[in-house]
C-alpha cells in the first residue's frame, strides 16, 4: 500500500473535541495561505493544510485543467482519491476526528470532488467559490453531511448557475446544503470567513 505525501502544515488544536479543519488553497496558493483563515474560523481546531501537487505556469493546484473552467476529469478523480487517502492517514496519525474541509476556488473544487467520491473522509465542508467538479452525480448517499456553499453573484470565473447545480446535486444525494450568495466576485472576503465560522461552530455544537 502506498502512503500519499503532500507538502503540508499541521497545527495542533487546543480542543481535541472539535473537528479539525483541512484547508485547501486556490490556484497559486500554498500550505501557508489559509492558515490565518482557519485560525479565524476556529481558533481551537487543529489545522491541516496541504499544498496542491499540480503546477500550472508555476502555480500550485490540486488537479489539472484543460482551460478555465474545463477540468481534466481523470486527473480530478485520481488526485481526489490521493488527497482523501492523505487526509485519512493524517487524522489517524494525529489522533483526530473526521475533519471539515474548508476550500477556496480550486481547493473548494477538490473538496467538492471528495464529497462526490470519498465523503466518508469528511465531517462536513465549506466550499467557497466552488463549481461542479465532475460531470457525474455523487457516487454515494451523503447521509445528512453538512455543506456550506458560498458563491459570489458577480464572480467572473464561476457562473452562479453552476454553483446552484452543485448545491442541487449534493442535496439530491442527502447532504444538508446551505448555499449563500454574496454580493461580491471571486475573491475571498471577510463575509466568507464569518459565514464559515458560524457554520463550523454549528457542526461542533
Amino acid at each position: 500500500m502506498t502512503h500519499p505525501t503532500f507538502i503540508h502544515r499541521y497545527l495542533p488544536g487546543s480542543d481535541a473535541q472539535r473537528h479539525p479543519l483541512v484547508l485547501l488553497h486556490g490556484t497559486g496558493g500554498n500550505e501557508d495561505d489559509l492558515i490565518p483563515v482557519g485560525q479565524m474560523i476556529d481558533p481551537a481546531a487543529a489545522l491541516l493544510s496541504p499544498r496542491g501537487k499540480v503546477l500550472e505556469g508555476g502555480m500550485p493546484r490540486f488537479f489539472r485543467r484543460l482551460a478555465e473552467g474545463v477540468f481534466d476529469y481523470p486527473d480530478v478523480i485520481a488526485r481526489t482519491h490521493e488527497l482523501a487517502d492523505f487526509i485519512a492517514e493524517q487524522t489517524v496519525l494525529h489522533g483526530l476526528s473526521k475533519p471539515i474541509a474548508v476550500g477556496f476556488s480550486n481547493g473548494a473544487n477538490i473538496a467538492a470532488a471528495m464529497l462526490y467520491l470519498r465523503p466518508e473522509v469528511l465531517a462536513g465542508a465549506v466550499l467557497i467559490r466552488a463549481m461542479l467538479p465532475l460531470p457525474t452525480e455523487p457516487e454515494d448517499a451523503l447521509g445528512g453531511l453538512p455543506v456550506m456553499l458560498i458563491s459570489g453573484r458577480m464572480d467572473p470565473i464561476l457562473p452562479l448557475s453552476n454553483a446552484t447545480q452543485l448545491a442541487e446535486a449534493l442535496r439530491g444525494h442527502g447532504a444538508v446544503v446551505d448555499h449563500r450568495v454574496l454580493e461580491t466576485g471571486h475573491q475571498l472576503t471577510r463575509n466568507d470567513v464569518d459565514l464559515a465560522r458560524g457554520f463550523v461552530a454549528g457542526i461542533n455544537g
